[in-house]
């Protein structure tokens, strides 16, 4: 689950985490990634990996829906990850971890994801809708 992660790093430069597949308990984490653009990246455990999405606005803590755009399956150990990915590296800039916490997915199918967050700063049933442009993420009412 883990290749395409691998293929896009050099380890041997970048501080990231190569990985090991495990299952955490359910984890999320909300990370602040300053590359090219400024974006959140939320990773939510599945599977013994982080499912990961590019939410180029920020995680919504309101009543916003935001895009949020499928990446690659990170290694759970990506959790605790923060740092700067070297110049010339995929992903190059700076990790900084927004929130992170326990996560219970309720529901997980090919086009609906709803799962409940408990982090220091973001708490609540979230929902995300599969769409043609990617997903769109924003918190259950």
């Amino acid at each position: 689950m883990l290749e395409e992660y691998r293929k896009k790093r050099d380890f041997s430069k970048s501080p990231e985490p190569q990985g090991k597949t495990e299952d955490a308990g359910g984890v999320f984490v909300i990370q602040e990634h300053q590359a090219s653009h400024w974006h959140h990246d939320f990773r939510l455990e599945r599977e013994g990996v982080l499912k990961s999405w590019a939410v180029p606005k920020g995680f919504p803590e309101g009543d916003e829906k935001r895009l949020a755009v499928p990446t690659e399956d990170h290694p759970l150990e990506y959790a605790d990850f923060e740092g700067t990915i070297p110049e010339g590296m995929y992903g190059a800039g700076t990790v900084r971890t927004y929130d992170r916490g326990k996560a219970r997915v309720k529901l997980w199918d090919q086009n609906k994801i709803e799962f409940e967050l408990e982090g220091k700063k973001v708490k609540g049933m979230y929902v995300m809708i599969k769409t043609k442009m990617g997903w769109l993420i924003f918190r259950k009412k």
